[in-house]
């Protein structure tokens, strides 16, 4: 299971329509499961700031909005959208909401799990997974790590200046 890529999965975005992350070839990826009633929810702020500053050098930050702790996040992907774009000026992908873990985990974490262990499994909202431009897995970040962390950051640049599809 841990073998392809991230190319081969797919969300639906939180506009109801097709999300398939190959439609992001070629770019670095910050997928984080994201909850609009949790102690980290100001981190959206870092994540929008992350994805201005850097989406020009092809990193897309993807929000996976997630009801599996502690129900933080039970409103609807309309409520969510209006929260996340009036609140912290969100203007990176968002998805529908999706299981991060559990008996209906969304195939995408199911295979971060595979191919990461820890770094790649959500332990609460705000876990963040950097998918290199080849849609590997390159490192996984918890929720205390902030968009502004300089781990963080360092393997957002690496990730970045890496050789990889194109």
């Amino acid at each position: 299971m841990s073998d392809g890529t991230a190319y081969d999965f797919d969300f639906t975005s939180i506009e109801g329509l097709p999300l398939p992350l190959s439609g992001f070839g070629g770019k670095v990826m910050l997928v984080v499961n994201t909850a609009s009633k949790c102690g980290f929810t100001p981190q959206y702020k870092g994540l929008e700031s992350l994805y201005e500053t850097y989406s020009g050098r092809g990193l897309v930050v993807i929000g996976v909005p997630a009801n599996d702790f502690l129900w933080q996040e039970p409103g609807g992907e309309s409520e969510i959208k209006a929260f996340c774009e009036l609140r912290f000026g969100v203007t990176f992908p968002l998805t529908a909401k999706a299981h991060v873990k559990g008996g209906k985990i969304h195939p995408f974490y199911r295979w971060t799990k595979a191919a990461m262990g820890e770094a790649g499994t959500p332990k609460w909202n705000f876990h963040k997974i950097l998918i290199g431009r080849d849609g590997r897995p390159v490192a996984g970040f918890g929720p205390r790590v902030t968009p502004d962390d300089p781990k963080l950051i360092g393997a957002i640049e690496a990730a970045l200046n890496a050789p990889g599809a194109g």
